[in-house]
C-alpha cells in the first residue's frame, strides 16, 4: 500500500505531464502562427529591396552628377545601357586612369549580395537579381530632356515607355515579383 506522501507525489507528478492531446494543440497553434508569419515576413522583405534599389538609383544619379561635375563630361556614350563593368569601373574604383585620371571613388559598391544590390560580373545589379544590371540614361546632348523612359501609371501595373523627363541622367529596374511589376527609378 502507498503512504500518503507517495501518493501525493504520485498526483503531482500526473498533474505536471502534457497529454497527448495538448501537446497536438500546442504543435497546431504553433503552425498556425507560422502560417501567418511568413507572408509578412516575406511582404517585409519585399518592401526592403525595394527601399533598397530606390536608394541606388538616387546614389547612382547622384554618382554621374557629381563626375560629370568634376569632368565636364558624362561617364558614358550617352545611350540607354546597363550599368555595365566598365561604368562601375569608372564610377566605384580609382583604377581607371583614362576615365577617371583622378582616381574619385564615386559610388560605395560592395559584391553583390541578396537583398542589398551590389556589383558584380554583370555590373552593378539591383537587390532582386544578380543577372539584372540597373539601366542607366544620360543626355550627352545637354538638353535636360530625357525621353522614352518607363513610367507606371500604378504600382504593379502595365510599364509604358512615352515618359519625356526635365533631367541629364536617369536610372532604373523593373523587378516583377507574381503577377505584379514594380518600377523603381531615380526621377520620382
Amino acid at each position: 500500500m502507498n503512504s500518503p506522501i507517495e501518493i501525493e507525489y504520485l498526483k503531482q507528478k500526473t498533474k505536471a505531464a502534457f497529454t497527448l492531446i495538448e501537446l497536438l494543440v500546442v504543435i497546431a497553434i504553433i503552425a498556425v502562427l507560422a502560417g501567418l508569419l511568413i507572408p509578412a515576413a516575406t511582404s517585409a522583405l519585399n518592401t526592403a529591396k525595394r527601399t533598397t534599389a530606390k536608394n541606388q538609383v538616387v546614389t547612382i544619379a547622384g554618382a554621374v552628377s557629381a563626375y560629370e561635375a568634376d569632368y565636364g563630361r558624362l561617364p558614358s556614350n550617352g545611350i540607354s545601357t546597363n550599368f555595365t563593368p566598365d561604368l562601375v569601373n569608372i564610377l566605384c574604383t580609382s583604377n581607371d586612369a583614362v576615365n577617371n585620371p583622378r582616381g574619385i571613388i564615386y559610388l560605395e559598391a560592395t559584391s553583390w549580395k541578396n537583398g542589398k544590390g551590389g556589383t558584380n560580373a554583370n555590373g552593378f545589379c539591383d537587390p532582386f537579381n544578380s543577372t539584372n544590371p540597373y539601366i542607366v540614361v544620360m543626355d550627352t546632348t545637354y538638353s535636360n530632356m530625357l525621353s522614352n523612359l518607363p513610367s507606371q501609371s500604378a504600382v504593379g501595373g502595365a510599364i509604358t515607355y512615352t515618359n519625356i523627363i526635365p533631367k541629364d541622367v536617369g536610372i532604373w529596374t523593373i523587378w516583377t515579383n507574381g503577377t505584379k511589376t514594380y518600377l523603381i527609378d531615380s526621377w520620382d
